[in-house]
């Protein structure tokens, strides 16, 4: 199965191409959609959505994941990053992918089994998970990446617990 997992943004927009088979990970790309800053806020969103579409038509991924906002200060970064979120959310319905959201609590127990791990801490279990030699870069490809990594094992988990 191949997800795309994204940690959204309005500057930067964290993608990753991820398979899951038989309990096995291939990273196939990640990387980041940047938008100019000092372009009008329509501009920037319109080129987060016709980037992802790309992304999308090339990767023909058969899920989506996302990571769920979590903001306690700033509300105007929390604004931009939902319009950004909300672009995002419908080029996944617009190419009929189903969605599963995540909170950063989820997505740290998903790959570190700890939800207060920080930063760090998780980019390196992603390289550990995936066999990589290196850390991803930039960060919010590593985020992206965690991402799919928590839908491919909560998925999993769903599929080793009998209904």
């Amino acid at each position: 199965m191949r997800i795309i997992g994204i940690d959204p943004g309005t500057a930067t927009t964290g993608f990753s191409i991820l398979d899951h088979e038989n309990g096995k990970f291939t990273l196939r790309d990640y990387g980041c959609i940047k938008t100019q800053a000092g372009l009008p806020p329509n501009i920037r969103l319109q080129q987060i959505a016709t980037d992802l579409s790309t992304l999308i038509k090339k990767y023909r991924p058969h899920l989506a994941s996302i990571e769920k906002l979590f903001f306690q200060k700033n509300i105007k970064t929390a604004m931009s990053v939902s319009e950004a979120r909300g672009v995002i959310l419908h080029t996944f319905t617009n190419f009929n992918l189903e969605v599963s959201e995540f909170t950063p609590l989820e997505i740290k127990s998903a790959v570190c089994g700890y939800g207060k791990a920080d930063k760090k801490m998780v980019q390196q279990m992603v390289k550990i998970i995936l066999g990589l030699k290196v850390v991803p870069k930039p960060d919010d490809s590593a985020d992206a990446i965690a991402v799919a990594i928590c839908l491919a094992n909560s998925l999993a988990f769903k599929q080793a617990i009998p209904a």
